[in-house]
């Protein structure tokens, strides 16, 4: 390159050569080598800053802009120091004279790199840059540039990366903490000097909360006009502030004053857009980055900011109070402080939930409706901060008005303008009433007069909670929901609020109980006479029913009362767990009356099957239908917990009529429906509650009841007509349990158990008859498949269910079981290559295991180990295991989940085992994986190995009582020495893998296995693998590769370490830095005695932060000195 003109001309030119669409990639890298082989050159900023002063492309000034960042960042420490001393005061001096022409990006990426600068030299080598930056925020005309520079000051001196020691980084906080009071007070002094030029009406103070003046509302002394370089210049202010308040303490130099201008500008969000005409703007000057950036030179003078910017500058003030409002911790002589912010606050409440008429509510809606949302949002943010971090604090303090608060919180969620914003003070109500109720159980003597304190607000909030999930007065809005798409929750948006509302009811309930009942139940009425009338209105003709309702009005009023009682019944079965427990009695009649009705309303649907008769509108209708029906039964599922009690209360009276006639009648409502013509939706609601009343409540006489009679016919007998697999697995499910599970409050001798056992046998042999009559080889049957897979469903299922159940349970039930088990074994060998149903007998044969082992026996436990040994080859591992996510992949993971029961299993029973499986873990399956992702099956894998060392510690190490007593250094017997090591090695070599969850998961078995069994103080890992894995540990925090686990690895640092400090501290240490390359000898005895042989946990974590970054720092400063440079 000629001269440094022509070198400008022809980067001008390569650079836009590179952002041509017409570009090949193969030029794009050729250029893109030419630049970073210049920038690599000496001296290239030279020509960098030439380019800079000289060029207005913005390619050409960006390229420069990022040349003097990688030399700052990267290569600062080999600069010569008049080179230094020449860039920080020609940098500064190019911003100052050309920051008002440079575009906004160029602009900000300058004064990064001179504050990336200021970084590395100030306060030694650059004394000025900080006074520099104050400087000009307190120059009118440069204010917004030095706003910019400490705003990105405290961005980047608080929180830098890893090109700082751990020292320099406390200096510069330190440094910039001492600056603070001065730095806040120009800030103060800037949103002050604004306010006060452009405050038009008189100046009022915020008034007292507890005034019930709205004059002060309607003429306050916002400013409603405000030039836009002001607007400006107190966005930055603001910005500044926000970015300063995440990491300040709460302190005296936060002053009253600064907390006044900051609640102005809030005020600003409180503003409704101006019905005045607009001001003329300059052409395209609109949009939320209107606001001139660099301060004057843009924009005419006196143009002034549109609702949009006020919106912006209210939402950053909003951002400020929030940054303050989430930290807990509050000095005790800042509580009056936070007083002071509360009292702002509620004004700012009182003027968003204020209405200058005092017609219907309806106007604070359409007001909030009108102001930004993000403000908004921002306002509901710091009243959720205030309720969930500051209320205990503030609550006792008789100057803040509580219940007026919650006043107009109540004003602000139902005025809310969308779904959202809605759940989100729904949010806020939980949190208060979470607050109540655990108050009040901490201070049970005067729970009364708190409860009383709030009653009124809690009533009222119920009712309008309640008010809002009702079709018949918010059908437009509630219509919007989507009730068809799922979120991650498996949930549906209508679900997602119906849910929040009702747990904010279910609260409530727990707080005033009866005052709740009696707001629910009349409204529940109200729609439960609406559905139980619908009989008069079905017409007959032949063998069709029709529901005789067919004018418009008349199905939209019926269709929002059945969605409202489909809610209200889901509200119903909610508050079920309020009446069971210590206040049974007490609020028996209450819960009998719900019940009562429940059943009422389950035996009506089952009757007149609704979801079966014709009507004008079955799209909409139909479904409604059926869910009020579904949901009937939900509910009284619900209170099958209520009913249980019941049922052990009535056993020791002699009138047990009551009680008999609501399973009767339960029962009435539910089998009708278990039939495979029966909507899914119907049909599954009352199969489960089958299954409650079975499992749960257990009466005595269920079993005998003809509607019981009815469904173990229909199950046993009736094959044509299978119910959905789902259905069927369920009634299995309760058939079995009515037969398996203890009857409440009886003695052993009254349980029936020889009859109960004969026709569990028989149920299970009908259940099973296909199963066990097919023919070997199965695959001459064309459904064979089918029949394993749906059997082995409903056995496991089975199995599952009374698998935490009494001894006797377990023993029928597997006696009932054993010739099924018998057949699935010898059909295991035939179908090893078909994973799908391997996966599915392996699934059953696992939760066998897990239930039933000690039924089984030990001989023929063994002998499906083996059999699953032998058919598992390294082959047909191989096979299963690379077909990642398939059958066969699944397959493997339930046999190793199978050896894990197995190994765990107390006592001698399955020892003789432990070689085969170590076997198969160590020397097949390991060396398959190992090299692999196979995140499922290696997960698993490490599990069994964990298992097998921590339930059979003393395969290996055979320590004696006597020789645990005397510990005289006696050597230490151990057995199977080599498959210990390969375990170890085998999770030692995991920590050098990118899977992050197997490496989670490997140390925390390390850690068990060293809190249980001492693992790191045996003497074999002491001498031989401990430093072997301090060195990985120590090589993963340096290489970053798994920073979120950087506490984990701490802490498994230390307790490896604590093992033998001294050896830590004078041996490994040294060692260790000695064989870290990229580093000088003097720089390695820095690292050492930085690292302060400390032993407690906290000294020893910030030891090893220390060394880890600035052990980094080190490296990054000698890659970044050029060839030959002497060190000293």
């Amino acid at each position: 390159m000629a001269s440094e003109e022509g070198s400008l001309r022809a980067l001008e030119s390569l650079m836009t050569e590179f952002f041509h669409s017409c570009t090949t990639n193969d030029r794009k890298r050729e250029i893109e080598e030419l630049l970073n082989s210049f920038a690599g050159q000496p001296g290239s900023w030279r020509h960098c800053l030439y380019f800079l002063s000289n060029s207005r492309n913005e390619y050409v000034m960006m390229y420069s802009l990022t040349v003097f960042e990688n030399l700052v960042n990267k290569m600062w420490v080999g600069v010569a120091s008049g080179d230094k001393a020449e860039l920080r005061s020609c940098l500064p001096k190019l911003l100052l004279s050309q920051h008002a022409l440079l575009p906004f990006f160029i602009r900000n990426k300058l004064c990064k790199v001179i504050v990336d600068i200021g970084r590395q030299d100030w306060p030694m080598f650059y004394h000025d840059f900080f006074s520099n930056t104050l400087q000009l925020v307190q120059s009118p005309s440069l204010a917004p540039l030095g706003l910019v520079l400490l705003k990105m000051t405290s961005e980047e001196l608080v929180c830098p990366r890893e090109d700082l020691s751990v020292a320099r980084k406390e200096e510069l906080k330190k440094l910039l903490l001492d600056q603070i009071p001065t730095v806040l007070n120009l800030l103060t002094g800037i949103l002050e000097t604004v306010w006060d030029k452009h405050s038009v009406a008189v100046t009022t103070p915020p008034p007292s909360p507890t005034s019930r003046e709205s004059g002060i509302l309607a003429g306050d002394s916002t400013p409603m006009v405000l030039e836009a370089e002001s607007g400006a210049l107190c966005l930055l202010a603001l910005e500044c502030l926000a970015h300063l308040f995440s990491w300040i303490p709460l302190s005296s130099s936060i002053t009253p004053s600064l907390l006044a201008s900051i609640f102005h500008f809030a005020r600003f969000g409180c503003q409704q857009p101006l019905k005045t005409k607009p001001l003329p703007t300059s052409n395209g000057d609109s949009g939320p980055g209107s606001l001139p950036a660099n301060g004057g030179g843009h924009g005419r003078a006196g143009q002034m900011v549109g609702h949009a910017e006020r919106a912006r500058l209210g939402v950053m003030a909003m951002n400020c109070i929030n940054e303050l409002m989430c930290k807990n911790c509050v000095p005790v002589d800042f509580e009056e402080f936070l007083l002071r912010m509360f009292q702002q606050t509620f004004y700012l409440l009182q003027r968003l939930t204020n209405t200058h008429s005092h017609s219907n509510t309806h106007t604070v809606k359409s007001r909030l409706q009108e102001l930004d949302e993000s403000y908004v949002e921002k306002f509901t943010d710091f009243l959720r901060l205030f309720v969930s971090v500051h209320l205990r604090r503030i609550e006792s303090n008789a100057q803040f008005p509580l219940v007026e608060f919650l006043a107009l919180l109540f004003k602000y969620t139902f005025n809310q303008p969308n779904h959202e914003g809605y759940l989100a003070c729904l949010d806020i109500w939980s949190i208060f009433l979470d607050y109540l109720t655990t108050k009040i159980r901490s201070r049970l003597a005067d729970s009364d007069s708190v409860i009383n304190r709030y009653k009124d607000a809690l009533v009222l909030l119920l009712r309008e909670v309640l008010n809002r999930i009702q079709f018949r007065l918010n059908q437009s809005q509630l219509e919007e929901l989507d009730d068809e798409t799922l979120d991650d929750d498996q949930q549906t948006e209508w679900q997602r609020y119906l849910r929040q509302s009702l747990e904010v009811v279910a609260r409530v309930m727990e707080l005033l109980p009866s005052q709740t009942f009696s707001v629910l139940f009349p409204v529940l009425q109200e729609d439960l006479d609406i559905y139980l009338g619908l009989q008069q209105f079905i017409v007959r003709s032949g063998t069709s029913r029709r529901l005789n309702i067919t004018a418009e009005a008349d199905c939209r009023k019926l269709h929002c009362a059945l969605r409202d009682l489909s809610s209200l019944l889901q509200a119903v079965g909610r508050l079920a767990e309020f009446f069971t427990g210590d206040v049974f009695s007490a609020r028996f009649n209450d819960a009998l009356a719900i019940v009562q009705r429940l059943v009422e309303v389950s035996c009506y649907g089952s009757q007149i099957s609704l979801y079966d008769v014709e009507m004008a509108v079955p799209s909409v209708l139909k479904p409604d239908l059926i869910d009020v029906h579904a949901q009937s039964l939900a509910a009284l599922q619900a209170y099958s917990h209520w009913l249980a009690q019941f049922c052990s209360e009535v056993q020791r009276q002699q009138d047990q009529t009551q009680f008999v006639d609501l399973i009767r009648s339960s029962m009435a409502a539910t089998t009708p429906l278990i039939n495979a013509k029966v909507p899914e939706k119907l049909l599954l609601s009352a199969c489960h509650l089958l299954v409650s009343m079975a499992t749960t409540v257990r009466p005595v006489f269920l079993v005998s009841l003809p509607a019981a009679q009815n469904i173990f016919n229909l199950i046993t007998e009736n094959h044509n007509h299978r119910l959905p697999q789902e259905a069927h697995v369920l009634v299995c499910r309760a058939l079995s349990n009515m037969l398996l599970l203890p009857w409440p409050s009886l003695p052993e001798a009254e349980q029936q158990w020889q009859s109960r056992s004969a026709n569990h046998t028989r149920l299970l042999s009908s259940l099973t008859q296909q199963y066990r009559l097919l023919p070997r080889p199965p695959s001459h049957h064309p459904n064979s498949k089918a029949v394993i897979q749906q059997t082995l469903c409903v056995l496991k299922d089975l199995v599952d269910s009374i698998s935490g159940e009494a001894t006797k349970s377990r023993q029928i039930c597997y006696h009932s079981l054993q010739e099924s088990v018998q057949v699935t074994l010898a059909l295991f060998p035939l179908f090893i290559q078909q994973p799908d149903v391997t996966d599915e007998m392996l699934s059953f044969f696992l939760t066998l295991f897990q239930a039933l082992r000690v039924q089984m026996g030990v001989a023929f436990t063994e002998q499906i180990i083996q059999t699953f040994l032998s058919m598992f080859t390294r082959e047909q591992l191989a096979v299963s295991i690379l077909q990642e996510g398939s059958s066969g992949s699944k397959a493997v993971e339930k046999f190793l989940k199978i050896l894990q029961v197995v190994v765990q299993e107390p006592g001698q029973t399955f020892k003789p085992l432990l070689p085969s499986i170590l076997s198969l873990c160590l020397d097949q399956v390991y060396p398959i994986v190992a090299e692999r992702s196979c995140p499922d099956v290696k997960a698993e894998m490490f599990e069994l190995l964990f298992q097998i060392l921590h339930q059979n510690w003393r395969f290996f190490f055979k320590s004696s009582v006597l020789s645990s007593v005397q510990r005289s250094g006696a050597e230490e017997l151990m057995e199977n020495q080599a498959q210990f090591i390969t375990a170890m090695q085998a999770f030692g070599q995991s920590f050098l893998q990118p899977d992050i969850h197997i490496f989670k998961q490997n140390l925390s078995y390390l850690e068990v296995l060293n809190t249980k069994h001492k693992l790191y103080h045996r003497k074999l890992f002491r001498n031989t693998m401990l430093f072997h894995f301090i060195n990985v540990l120590l090589q993963v925090l340096l290489h970053k590769s798994h920073d979120l686990l950087q506490d984990d690895i701490t802490l498994a640092l230390y307790n490896m370490a604590a093992v033998d400090f001294p050896a830590f501290y004078s041996s490994f240490l040294p060692e260790f830095l000695n064989g870290c390359q990229g580093l000088d000898p003097h720089q390695r005895t820095t690292l050492a005695r930085n690292f302060t042989p400390e032993r407690d946990l906290p000294s020893f974590s910030q030891g090893v932060y220390r060394i880890v970054n600035d052990l980094r720092f080190y490296r990054l400063c000698n890659g970044s000195l050029p060839a030959g440079t002497l060190k000293l």
